[in-house]
């Protein structure tokens, strides 16, 4: 790789704007590793804190079915890559099956998602800038949505993907090219949409690249040889795993399934918030003085969706700039290959359809370097935006800050302690379905908690009497729901935990779930109503409220319990 890496990035002393190594640099190695540590310290404020979001519990539920013995995709339902649930189900078993063990894996994915920004954004950048992107990711990425998600496992391994490939280029050796391989399939199976992005937008960079240098034999044999050994391994091993448990063509089908049936409820706009309220202007009523602390608060919320739009410009100056060149600078090398991975990974967001702000946030480690390329990267900005810059900088800076303690308000002001069966948690009030459930459910116990919050199952050590741990209309098919009402009425659980007005709350969630889905006929809800009776209102966070229900032939748990 030697002669082939020189011939893409010159030494530094051949261009005019020197490329800045920072691993080379024993005080950029102790910046780095400073922000790893103090990142970890600022996450550990949101470790026992939740707002016992339902999404959290898919993996962690998924996770423990795995544990127990069960196969997934054989024995219960999901459309995602097994990556997660795997992982996760590795970390119960060394360390114990709790919420908190998923939780310390998001400290540590925040310290290195603070690393790996400022030591990409340091070749290019100011250190200030890289700072200040670092930053960004910390009090805006994470905190936003500090649950255990796909999502997180997904952009780590992205971005440790984008990272050695640009070590690939930069030093050689095919080490490096065996890393990026894996980490790129790891990707894939830990979220199929994002890695499929992730790797075309690498394939188009280094395409890119190569027709800049006229040259198409960037990578030597090994390292072309390292990366498809990288890549091919963990589809090997996936591939083999569901095979010898009869699973493969069920697992196929359950990749598949999204492409036919997650679009059709889950489609947001471009940016979109999802909010608590449909009424869009109580954002800015009250006095101007709130306003104007609302908008600087939402900051973030604008200035997210706009930065993968700078990252296309900059993919489309460097790429066609000047023609061909048999000699490309380092600059021109690094900013082609990440403005291109970062347009691949946001095309990922298109073809789901949900390109909406949180799901950009999950990307926003990766997208935070363009803030760091805008404040503080190359002199070949015009004149009016170096003038421009340090009021960007400023706005970036008050914006972030104070979205970053609009996020704390939640976890500073959780002072009640729920000691669940899956470990301690803290919420903001006591939660009423929770505490009846563990009162009155035994850990182990199979019911039903319909149609969405996974996440109860979990912390009671419950499990969903039937392949699924949620329906939700629009997404589901109607054969799912047929099947499940099939499934609860072979299984004739004693529990049923029902949330009667779900439906008239989809349309804040799930905006474009289509009309005919919410007022078709639900077998499940039939069932329920057939066989159940009510004997308890529960409410959970002034917003959710169940029905704990019971067989016909039990008793209702004693009032009180």
């Amino acid at each position: 790789m030697a002669e082939t890496s020189t011939a893409v990035l010159p030494d530094r002393s051949e261009t005019v704007d020197a490329y800045f190594f920072p691993e080379a640099s024993s005080r950029e190695r102790w910046i780095a590793l400073s922000l790893i540590l103090l990142s970890c310290l600022y996450l550990r404020i949101f470790y026992h804190y939740s707002a016992l979001n339902a999404d959290e519990g898919i993996v962690l539920q998924g996770a423990q079915r795995i544990l127990q013995g069960q196969v997934l995709y054989r024995d219960f339902f999901s459309y995602f890559t097994p990556g997660s649930y795997y992982w996760m189900a590795l970390l119960f078993k060394l360390f114990g099956s709790s919420i908190l063990v998923g939780r310390a894996a998001l400290i540590v994915y925040g310290g290195l998602f603070s690393a790996l920004t400022y030591l990409i954004a340091r070749r290019v950048c100011a250190r200030w800038s890289a700072l200040l992107a670092c930053y960004a990711v910390l009090l805006t990425c994470l905190p936003f949505r500090f649950v255990v998600l796909h999502n997180w496992d997904s952009t780590l391994l992205a971005y440790l993907t984008l990272y050695c490939a640009l070590l690939v280029f930069e030093r050689g050796g095919r080490a490096w090219a065996v890393a990026a391989g894996s980490f790129a399939a790891l990707t894939i199976l830990f979220e199929h949409s994002k890695g499929v992005g992730l790797v075309l937008g690498l394939l188009c960079g280094y395409l890119l690249i190569a027709w800049r240098s006229r040259t198409w034999s960037l990578l030597d044999a090994g390292q072309l040889a390292g990366l498809a050994l990288g890549f091919g391994w963990p589809f090997l091993a996936t591939f083999s795993y569901f095979a010898l448990e009869h699973s493969t063509v069920a697992m196929l089908s359950s990749w598949a399934w999204p492409m036919f049936h997650y679009t059709g409820a889950n489609r947001l706009p471009y940016g979109f918030l999802v909010m608590s309220t449909p009424d869009r202007t109580e954002l800015l009523a009250g006095p101007w003085s709130m306003k104007l602390a609302t908008l600087v608060t939402l900051g973030p919320c604008i200035l997210l969706p706009i930065l993968p739009a700078i990252a296309l410009a900059i993919l489309l100056h460097f790429g066609f700039r000047g023609g061909r060149s048999e000699h490309l600078d380092p600059r021109s090398t690094y900013w082609i290959l990440i403005s291109a991975t970062l347009t691949g990974l946001v095309a990922s967001t298109f073809l789901t359809k949900r390109a909406d702000f949180t799901h950009l946030n999950y990307l926003g480690p990766l997208f935070y370097l363009v803030l760091a390329w805008m404040l503080g990267g190359p002199g070949s900005f015009s004149r009016l935006w170096r003038y421009l810059q340090p009021i960007v900088a400023l706005c970036a800076f008050f914006c972030v800050t104070g979205f970053g303690m609009a996020m704390l308000w939640g976890p500073l002001g959780a002072h009640h302690i729920s000691r669940t069966v899956r470990g301690e948690i803290k919420t903001v009030g006591s939660d009423g379905p929770l505490e009846f459930l563990q009162a009155n459910v035994r850990p182990g116990e199979e019911m039903l908690i319909y149609p969405y919050e996974p996440l109860y199952y979990y912390l009671t050590g419950t499990f969903s009497a039937i392949r699924l741990e949620y329906l939700q209309p629009g997404m589901h098919t109607a054969d799912q729901f047929r099947q499940a009402a099939l499934e609860l009425s072979a299984k004739r659980p004693r529990v049923v935990l029902f949330e009667p007005t779900f439906r008239e709350k989809v349309p804040l969630g799930w905006p474009n779930t289509p009309l005919a889905t919410l007022v078709a006929p639900d077998p499940v809800q039939e069932y329920i109503f057939a066989h159940y009776r009510p004997c308890a209102a529960l409410s959970s966070n002034d917003f959710w409220h169940f029905v704990y229900m019971v067989r016909n032939d039990n008793a209702c748990p004693p009032t009180g319990q």
